[in-house]
C-alpha cells in the first residue's frame, strides 16, 4: 500500500513531500492527518535536509476535510476537531491538537518549507499551505478558507500563519465568506508568494538555491524570523545576538569565507545534531 504522504530525497538534501491521496484530490481523511503529523515529525530531526517541497499528486494540491468526516460531525457529540477528523487528541504538552499538528509541523520544521500549490488548496487544505514559508501557485489554482461553508470557524492552526500574511481585517473577511480566491487574488493578498506556469518546478528551484547556501545560517534565519516577527524589539535584538554568536567561526561560516575568497563552490556540512 502506497503511503499518504510520499517523501523522496532529491539531491540528497531536499525533501520531496508529496501528498499522496490522489483519487480523493488529497482529501484530509483521519489517516491523512497521521500520515502529514508522521512525515512532518520524521523531517523534524533531519540534519541532512536543506530545504522541503511540499505538494499534492492528483488533480490538486488538497480539497481539505473529507467529506465523510462532515456525515459523522452532524451525527456524532460535539468534539473537537483534533478528535473527530485525526481521531486522536494530542497527549503531551504542545499547543496544538493533533489535527492543528497536520498543518502547524510543517511551520515548526527548522528547515524551509516551500509548497507547490496547483488544483484547489480548500479548508484544511489551504492551512497546511499557509504553514509553509514560501508558496509558489500555478495560474489556475484555487485557495479558499473554506470552513464557513460547513459551519466552522478554520482551526487547523490558521491563527498562527495568516496572521503573518494578511491584516486582521483581511483574514475576517476570508473566515466570514469563504471566498474562492484565484492564484492572482491570492498573490494580491500576500497568500501566494509567486504565480507560476510550474509550480513544483519553481519550487524545487528555489529550494536548490537555499541548499546551496550554508544551513546553519539558514535555520538560523528561518528562526529568527519565526520568533522575532511578533516580539518586541528586546525579543527580537537579543535573538539576532545570540544566533550570530552561534554561527560566528563556525565551520559552515569559515566554508562560506573561504569559498567567498577563493571563488569556489561551497561545500557545507550538514547541520550539526540537535541544531
Amino acid at each position: 500500500m502506497e503511503s499518504l504522504v510520499s517523501i523522496e530525497l532529491v539531491n540528497d538534501c531536499i525533501a520531496d513531500v508529496r501528498l499522496n491521496r490522489p483519487q480523493k484530490y488529497n482529501a484530509l481523511s483521519p489517516a491523512m492527518f497521521q500520515s502529514l503529523v508522521e512525515a512532518g515529525e520524521s523531517l523534524m530531526s533531519r540534519t541532512d535536509v536543506r530545504a522541503v517541497v511540499l505538494s499534492g499528486n492528483g488533480r490538486g494540491f488538497c480539497a481539505g476535510l473529507d467529506m465523510g468526516s462532515f456525515s459523522n460531525m452532524a451525527e456524532g457529540p460535539r468534539r473537537s476537531r483534533g478528535e473527530t477528523e485525526a481521531g486522536f487528541a494530542s497527549q503531551d504538552d504542545r499547543p496544538e491538537n493533533a489535527a492543528q499538528r497536520a498543518a502547524y509541523i510543517w511551520k515548526k520544521l527548522p528547515m524551509p518549507v516551500i509548497a507547490a500549490l496547483h488544483g484547489v488548496a480548500y479548508g484544511g487544505g489551504c492551512q497546511i499551505a499557509l504553514a509553509a514559508d514560501i508558496r509558489f501557485a500555478a495560474p489556475e489554482a484555487k485557495l479558499s478558507v473554506l470552513e464557513i461553508k460547513w459551519g466552522l470557524i478554520p482551526d487547523m492552526s490558521l491563527t498562527q500563519t495568516l496572521r503573518d500574511l494578511v491584516p486582521m481585517d483581511v483574514a475576517k473577511e476570508l473566515t466570514f465568506t469563504g471566498r474562492m480566491l484565484s492564484a492572482d487574488q491570492a498573490h494580491k493578498l500576500g497568500l501566494v508568494t509567486h504565480v507560476v506556469d510550474d509550480p513544483h518546478a519553481a519550487a524545487l528551484e528555489l529550494a536548490q538555491e537555499i541548499a546551496a547556501k550554508s544551513p546553519d545560517a539558514i535555520r538560523a534565519g528561518k528562526l529568527l524570523w519565526e520568533r522575532a516577527w511578533h516580539g518586541d524589539e528586546r525579543t527580537g535584538l537579543g535573538l539576532e545576538a545570540r544566533l550570530q554568536g552561534t554561527l560566528i567561526g563556525s565551520p559552515n561560516q569559515v566554508e562560506a569565507i573561504k569559498a567567498n575568497m577563493e571563488q569556489r563552490t561551497p561545500a557545507f556540512k550538514d547541520v550539526a545534531e540537535g541544531n
